[in-house]
């Protein structure tokens, strides 16, 4: 039997949406901005964040799954400009690439 996602997932997965790399740049400029691999699904690491799971966020921040965005990111995500994600979890703007059919959660 298949878990039902929790309320608070359910709310995050609400407030998720499509976003460009020129609107996320102010928070780029303030250092709140989180990216999340594409192996992994951007609400529940925004669950994590919400929850301050320091287990599962520590193991993706080792794994390189989950980092800061640094500038020379920054300079590719201008330049390619391509199809982003974004929750916020406060002081957390947590985004995502996407890339082909957008994947059902």
């Amino acid at each position: 039997m298949t878990a039902q996602p929790s309320p608070l997932y359910l709310s995050l997965l609400g407030e998720t949406a499509r976003i460009s790399w020129t609107e996320l740049q102010p928070f780029f400029a303030r250092g709140a901005l989180l990216q999340v691999a594409g192996e992994l699904d951007l609400v529940a690491v925004a669950v994590a964040l919400a929850e301050d799971d320091r287990g599962r966020v520590a193991g993706w921040l080792e794994a390189g799954l989950l980092a800061e965005v640094t500038a020379l990111q920054a300079e590719d995500l201008l330049l390619r400009d391509p199809e982003l994600w974004a929750v916020v979890v406060a002081p957390w703007v947590v985004i995502q690439e996407r890339s082909g059919k957008p994947q059902l959660h």
